[in-house]
């Protein structure tokens, strides 16, 4: 796994990178970055603000994949390919700026620089094992699996411990967690009534609040693995 020390590396080289492309973005909250089947010809880092990653399935589903913040990188998948094209969404859900660099100038920094190619290598690894796990949950655990996962993932990026439990500092409404699980709301709003009832979550305004992590962690026979490989990032 890339320890928090590679990561900071990895994110200072390349925010210098993209200040000297000198192309900084305001994002606007409703607006996509770039979406699927655009061609690609940045990536992407951000500064502040959030934004949605997501993808389309052949019926118009729509299965959201990351919550990206603060020094997160999107666009990544497109680097070394012949007329690359993105796969994903990126809607932007709250205003901010990112810095945008050129395909090709990144790709020529990374085989110059030996430090930041090897960096950048274990960082797409460790985003891809992250990835994978998602998935994983998914296809093996059915729906209950998909949002017990995703209230843990989403404890383990944007969760504040309370004395009442886990806050969620992102707002997430009923939908956002039926787009993260791959069905319909109506099915994720029947489970989150039972684990309402339960005294496992509450909700406020939009806000998840977790009061009992260890039974939707036992509940989806979690390997215990640590934090920073199960987020929603």
């Amino acid at each position: 796994m890339i320890d928090k020390q590679t990561e900071h590396a990895l994110t200072n080289e390349l925010i210098e990178l993209l200040h000297s492309s000198g192309r900084i973005i305001e994002i606007k909250k409703g607006t996509f970055l770039f979406q699927e089947g655009q061609a690609a010809s940045e990536m992407f880092l951000i500064f502040s603000g959030r934004i949605q990653i997501s993808k389309m399935n052949a019926e118009g589903q729509e299965l959201y994949l990351r919550l990206c913040s603060l020094h997160d990188i999107v666009g990544e998948l497109t680097l070394f390919t012949e007329e690359s094209r993105y796969i994903f969404n990126a809607r932007v859900i709250e205003d901010g700026y990112v810095a945008g660099i050129q395909l090709d100038l990144l790709e020529k920094a990374l085989f110059q620089n030996s430090n930041l190619g090897y960096q950048f290598i274990k960082w797409m690894n460790d985003h891809i094992r992250r990835t994978m796990t998602k998935f994983r949950d998914l296809v093996l655990y059915g729906k209950k699996g998909a949002l017990y996962s995703t209230l843990i993932r989403l404890s383990n990026s944007y969760g504040l411990p309370q004395e009442d439990g886990i806050h969620i500092n992102v707002p997430i409404t009923t939908q956002d967690l039926a787009h993260f699980c791959g069905t319909a709301r109506e099915i994720i709003s029947r489970m989150l009534t039972v684990l309402k009832n339960k005294k496992v979550i509450s909700m406020d305004h939009k806000k998840i609040i977790i009061h009992n992590l260890d039974y939707l962690k036992k509940e989806n026979d979690c390997e215990n693995c640590p934090a920073s490989q199960c987020t929603i990032d």
